[in-house]
């Protein structure tokens, strides 16, 4: 099942590429656009205004990625499709840095750190002793066993 997002990115998609030369159009596959047209979202219309430059229209991320494989595939030069090879491994690197950051497990507890380090604070460290009861299943197994063991005996 295709995402909400994709479907409304597929219809801007759809939107941007009606505005294409028909030569250009052409260049695209018809399985490609039968493919956006039949995963668009009906619901939601999306107009271009070509008076607008591209940069400026409010298109989604995922429709701004789409339209950058549509040009890489059957648009782009070796040269252009060179730099972005480029540009797109940068901006994955720029990504997995940001993660790193985010997730680095030297930086996850530092919070915690900072707040031991206060000695102002007192905290309650008490341990709370819960009673766990067994489930059906332990119960069970346990039970075969003590009937097992006095059987043996």
């Amino acid at each position: 099942m295709i995402s909400k997002n994709y479907s409304k990115a597929y219809t801007e998609v759809l939107e941007m590429i009606k505005h294409l030369p028909e030569n250009e159009y052409n260049k695209i596959p018809k399985e490609k656009i039968e493919f956006l047209e039949r995963n668009k979202d009906n619901k939601y219309k999306f107009v271009i205004n070509p008076q607008i430059e591209l940069e400026k229209q409010n298109i989604s991320i995922e429709a701004n990625s789409i339209i950058v494989t549509i040009f890489r595939d059957y648009f782009a030069t070796d040269l252009q499709k060179e730099k972005l090879k480029i540009i797109l491994e940068q901006n994955e690197n720029k990504y997995q840095e940001q993660l790193r950051e985010k997730y680095n497990p030297d930086n996850l507890f530092e919070n915690r750190k900072k707040e031991c380090m206060n000695p102002c604070v007192e905290k309650n460290t008490s341990l709370l002793v819960v009673e766990r009861e067994e489930n059906f299943f332990k119960k069970l197994i346990n039970y075969v066993k003590v009937i097992i063991i006095n059987r043996v005996i």
